[in-house]
C-alpha cells in the first residue's frame, strides 16, 4: 500500500501519545495491581524512547517502533474486537494510518500492493481549509459543520468496489498556536466563513505550518458499500443526459458492489404496451456497451414470440421477477428450451429479470446476468427492491424524453411548423392553458404572419415524365419480349392453340408501346400478364430451357407490381439521389441563412427540390427588421441553387440513370400574409390578392419564352422571373458579382415570358452556372455590396 501526503498545512504534525502516557501514568499510580504492574512495565518500555512523548515528525520512526506502539495502544484496540472492528491509527484528513485492527489488514491485503488508500474526491485545497476548520471549532469554539461524509473505495480480492464511510476521533488530539499564528478577530471568522473557496484567504489567516497538532487520531471505517453504491446509482439516474446516466461501466460496477457478484452483467429492456413490444432503447444501446441479453441480435421483439414463451407470463401478466439460479437446470424443461439456450450461448448461468413497474403498468426490464451458477437466486434478487424505485424514475424521464424527440421528428419531417415561427404556436398554445376553462370548445386562433416577403425557388428535374415513360416503355418491352422467347421455347403440347393464341397477344401489346404510352397501358398490361400469362408458366410443364428461361424471368419480377422494374428502379434511384443531395444542401445552407434573420423555411421533393421562404418583422418581432436583410437572402438563395446546381453537374456522371437540372427563381417584391391552415396544417399565403404569388409559383416552370416555344428554363441555367425593373436592377448586380467571381458565366439571357392564365407583363434573366468551380464558396451580402461600392 502506498501513502500519497498532502505537502503543506496549516500544521507541523507531531505524533504523540503523551495523552496515552497521562493516562497510564494515573493507571500506574492505582490501588488495582495488575492494571498498575501493567502500565508501570508499560511506562518502563517506552522510556527509552522519549518521542514518543514529546512528538514525532518524521513518520518513518512509527515503523521502527511499531511492537511498543502496538502495545500502547492496546486499551484502545483490544484484541477481541480485532478482527471485527476497522479501526487504525491516522492525522485526520491524511492519507497516513497504521496499527491496523486485522480487519482492516485483511481489506488492504485484498485491495493488492498497488492500491493507494486515498479519500474519495478530496484535493489539497479542501485538505487545507478542513484543517482550518479543525483550528475554528478547537480553538476559537465556533460551531462550524464542515465535516461533509468521507468515503474510501477500496477493491476485494475479486475487484468488486466496497465503499467504506470513514469516522474520525480526536479525542487525543492538541491544536497550539505558534508564535506566528495571527491572532483572529470575530470578523475576521466571518469573513472566511463567507468565502470558503478563497484558498488564498484561508492561507493567509492559517500561514503554512503556524499552527502545531500534536497527537494521533483514530480512523473507524465502516462498510456502507449497499448504500453508497445505491447513492451512486441514484446520483448517476438523475443525470439530465439519458446516456451519461445509464453508462455501461458506471451501472455495472455499482450493481457489482451491491450484490457482491465480478461477473455481474447488467441489460435493459423498454417495453411498449401499444405494441406489446420488448425493446431496445435507442439511446442506451448506441455508443454503449449497455444492451440486453434478450434481445442481444435484434432491436425488438414480439412479448410473445417463441423464444419467451410462458415463461414471461409472471412478469408480463402479474408483474413479477423471472428468477433463474441455473440455467442448465432451467433448460431441462421442454418449455423452456429456447430461452435457456438464448442465455447459455451468452456464457449466462444465473439471470434475474426484473420488471420496472410503475402505476401498476409495467415500464421495462432490469437484467441482471452472471457466467456464475446460483450467484444470482431469489434471496440475493430480494436487493432489487432497494434500486427499483430509482429505475422506475429513470425509465419514465427516458420515456418521456423519447416522446420529445419523436414529436421533433414529426415536428421536423411531417410538419411546416418550422423554428421559427414556433413561438406563436406556443404562444397560443399557452393561452389554452392559461384559460380556467380550457375544453375541447376552445376556439383556436388562426395563426397569421402580416407583411412578409416570400422568395420562392427550385431545381426541378428535367423532362422527368418523358424519362419515366420511357423507362416504364423499356421495362414492359423487356418482360413482353422474354415472355415471347418463354413461349417460342416451349415444346409442342395439348396447349399449343391456346399459347399460339397468347403469343399473337404478346406480339400486339409489344407492337403498342411504339406508340406513346396511354395513361393505363401499364395497369392493362400487367392485368393481362398477371391473369392470362402466370398460370399458363405455372400450369405448363416446360422443357430444360424454358424453365431456365422462366426461374430468370420470375427472379427479374419486381414484389410489389409483378412487373420488370430494372429500367424504373435506375430512374427511380437517379431521382431519390439527386433530391436527397439536393436537399441535404438546401437545408445545411438553410441553418447558415437564419443567421442573417430568422424567417420561415419550407421544403418539398417533388421531381426536383422547390423551397419557399417567407421572411418580415411579423415573424421575428423582436428583432428590428430591415429590407437590408431580404436582399441578403435574396443574394442567399441565388448563390445557394448555384452550389446545388454545381453539386448536380458533379453528380450527374456517377447516376445509375442520367438526369439533367433546371433551376428557377421567382422574385415577388410586394408583402404578403400568409395563414397557418388548420384544416391541411401547413401554411398559405392569404387573400386574394396574395393569391397572385400562388397562380404565378404554380405556372412559371413551364412557361415559354414569348413568341417562341422554347422553355423559360435550360439545364445547368438558373432562371430569376420578375415583374419590375427595380427588380432586375438588383438582380443584375448580384450576377455580375457571381460572375466576377467566377461562379456564373459571362453570357446574360433576358427575354419577355409569355402571358400565364391571369398573369402577364412577366420578365426573365437566365444565367449560365460554371461547372468547374470548386464547391462549398461562401459569399455575403457585405461581400458583394464592398465590391459594388
Amino acid at each position: 500500500m502506498k501513502y500519497h501526503l498532502f505537502d503543506e498545512s496549516p500544521f507541523k504534525t507531531l505524533i504523540s501519545f503523551h495523552k496515552l502516557i497521562e493516562a497510564l501514568e494515573e493507571i500506574a499510580q492505582s490501588d488495582i495491581d495488575y492494571r498498575s504492574n501493567y502500565a508501570k512495565a508499560l511506562l518502563k518500555e517506552i522510556e527509552a524512547i522519549p518521542e514518543l512523548q514529546t512528538g514525532i515528525e518524521d513518520f518513518s520512526v512509527i515503523k521502527k517502533h511499531e511492537t511498543i506502539i502496538n502495545h500502547l495502544l492496546a486499551d484502545l484496540f483490544p484484541t477481541a474486537l480485532t478482527n471485527n472492528e476497522i479501526k487504525a491509527v491516522t492525522i485526520p484528513f491524511q492519507n497516513f494510518t497504521f496499527n491496523y485492527t486485522e480487519r482492516f489488514k485483511k481489506i488492504l491485503k485484498d485491495a493488492g500492493t498497488n492500491f493507494d488508500v486515498t479519500i474519495r474526491d478530496f484535493d489539497e485545497q479542501q485538505f487545507y481549509i478542513a484543517n482550518c476548520c479543525l483550528i475554528l471549532g478547537a480553538y476559537y469554539k465556533q460551531n462550524i459543520d464542515f465535516n461533509k461524509p468521507f468515503f474510501y473505495d477500496i477493491p476485494d480480492s475479486n475487484g468488486i468496489i466496497n465503499h467504506y464511510r470513514i469516522l474520525y476521533n480526536a479525542d487525543f488530539m492538541e491544536i497550539i498556536p505558534s508564535e506566528n499564528a495571527p491572532k483572529l478577530t470575530q470578523e475576521d471568522i466571518d469573513l472566511l466563513i463567507d468565502n470558503y473557496d478563497d484558498i488564498a484567504l484561508w492561507r493567509e489567516k492559517f500561514p503554512v505550518e503556524s499552527w502545531t497538532l500534536k497527537g494521533f487520531g483514530i480512523i473507524i471505517l465502516f462498510d456502507a458499500t449497499t448504500e453508497n453504491a445505491i447513492s451512486n446509482l441514484k446520483t448517476n439516474l438523475l443525470k439530465s443526459d439519458t446516456k451519461k446516466a445509464t453508462e455501461s461501466k458506471n451501472i455495472e460496477s455499482i450493481f457489482r458492489s451491491i450484490f457482491k457478484i465480478p461477473n455481474l452483467k447488467v441489460g435493459f429492456l423498454i417495453y411498449n404496451p401499444e405494441q406489446e413490444k420488448f425493446i431496445k432503447p435507442p439511446q442506451l444501446e448506441k455508443d454503449s456497451e449497455l444492451s440486453s441479453f434478450l434481445l442481444p441480435f435484434n432491436h425488438e421483439m414480439d412479448c410473445k414470440n417463441a423464444v419467451f414463451g410462458c415463461t414471461f407470463e409472471n412478469l408480463l401478466e402479474h408483474k413479477e421477477p423471472l428468477i433463474i439460479s441455473n440455467v442448465e437446470k432451467f433448460i431441462e424443461q421442454k418449455e423452456n428450451i429456447k430461452l435457456g439456450e438464448l442465455l447459455r450461448s451468452q456464457n449466462i448461468s444465473s439471470c434475474v429479470f426484473a420488471p420496472v413497474i410503475k402505476d401498476n403498468k409495467l415500464l421495462g426490464v432490469v437484467e441482471l446476468v452472471s457466467a456464475t451458477p446460483r450467484a444470482l437466486n431469489t434471496i440475493n434478487a430480494k436487493k432489487l427492491d432497494l434500486v427499483l424505485p430509482y429505475l422506475v424514475d429513470t425509465i419514465e424521464r427516458y420515456n418521456n424524453d423519447m416522446q420529445h424527440q419523436i414529436e421533433a421528428v414529426i415536428q421536423r419531417e411531417y410538419t411546416t411548423i418550422h423554428p421559427s415561427v414556433y413561438w406563436k404556436f406556443r404562444e397560443e398554445s399557452q393561452k389554452y392553458f392559461q384559460n380556467s376553462n380550457h375544453t375541447k370548445d376552445y376556439i383556436f386562433k388562426e395563426i397569421v404572419f402580416k407583411e412578409v416577403f416570400p422568395l420562392y425557388g427550385q431545381i426541378d428535374i428535367k423532362g422527368s415524365s418523358e424519362h419515366r415513360n420511357q423507362t416504364v416503355k423499356a421495362d414492359l418491352k423487356n418482360q413482353l419480349e422474354m415472355l415471347l422467347q418463354i413461349f417460342a421455347s416451349q415444346k409442342e403440347n395439348t396447349n399449343l392453340i391456346l399459347l399460339e393464341q397468347r403469343k399473337f397477344e404478346l406480339q400486339s401489346l409489344l407492337e403498342e408501346l411504339d406508340s406513346p404510352l396511354k395513361a393505363d397501358s401499364e395497369q392493362h398490361i400487367q392485368r393481362y400478364i398477371e391473369d392470362e400469362i402466370h398460370p399458363i408458366l405455372k400450369n405448363t410443364k416446360s422443357n430444360s430451357e424454358a424453365e431456365k428461361l422462366e426461374q430468370k424471368y420470375f427472379k427479374g419480377l419486381d414484389e410489389k407490381t409483378g412487373l420488370f422494374y430494372q429500367e424504373r428502379k435506375k430512374f427511380d434511384n437517379a431521382m431519390s439521389i439527386i433530391n436527397k443531395k439536393l436537399a441535404v444542401i438546401l437545408d445545411k445552407k438553410q441553418i447558415e441563412a437564419q443567421q442573417i434573420y430568422p424567417h420561415y423555411y419550407e421544403r418539398f421533393k417533388t421531381d426536383g427540390v422547390e423551397h419557399n421562404l417567407y421572411i418580415g418583422a411579423s415573424i421575428a418581432p423582436t428583432k428590428p427588421f430591415d429590407v437590408m436583410y431580404l436582399h441578403n437572402l435574396r443574394l442567399w438563395q441565388l448563390q445557394t441553387l448555384c452550389e446545388m446546381e454545381l453539386a448536380h453537374h458533379q453528380l450527374k456522371a456517377s447516376l445509375p440513370y442520367e438526369l439533367d437540372v433546371t433551376s428557377l427563381i421567382l422574385v415577388f417584391s410586394s408583402p404578403i400574409s400568409i395563414r397557418f391552415r388548420m384544416d391541411e396544417k401547413r401554411f398559405d399565403v392569404d387573400g386574394t390578392y396574395n393569391a397572385r404569388y400562388e397562380v404565378v409559383k404554380k405556372r412559371i416552370d413551364k412557361a415559354h419564352i414569348k413568341d417562341s416555344k422554347e422553355r423559360i428554363t435550360e439545364k445547368e441555367k438558373i432562371t430569376i422571373v420578375y415583374s419590375h425593373n427595380s427588380e432586375e436592377a438588383e438582380y443584375l448586380k448580384y450576377i455580375k458579382y457571381l460572375q466576377f467571381k467566377k461562379i456564373l458565366e459571362p453570357q446574360i439571357e433576358q427575354f419577355e415570358v409569355e402571358d400565364l392564365q391571369g398573369v402577364s407583363g412577366l420578365k426573365a434573366i437566365r444565367v449560365k452556372v460554371v461547372n468547374n468551380l470548386p464547391s462549398a464558396i461562401k459569399i455575403t451580402y457585405q461581400d458583394l455590396l464592398d465590391e459594388l461600392n
